[in-house]
């Protein structure tokens, strides 16, 4: 996911995403705990759309405060 593609989603969006991208990390990690998660690249990629995420909603959240 890009940033430019994150920035163009509504916040009620980027909240389902978020949601949706924390619960694949659980099961990402139950995967790696039991040896049977074979992309271990995708740890990495989730981890980094939901600090994408939190970040545009943090700008969000400024710029509605000025």
């Amino acid at each position: 996911m890009k940033a430019s593609d994150i920035r163009e989603m509504s916040v009620d969006e980027l909240n389902e995403t978020l949601s949706n991208l924390k619960e694949e990390l659980f099961n990402l990690r139950f995967q790696l705990a039991i040896n049977q998660l074979d992309n271990t690249a995708r740890l990495k990629a989730v981890k980094k759309d939901i600090a994408r995420i939190k970040t545009t909603l943090r700008e969000a959240e400024l710029s509605a405060q000025q």
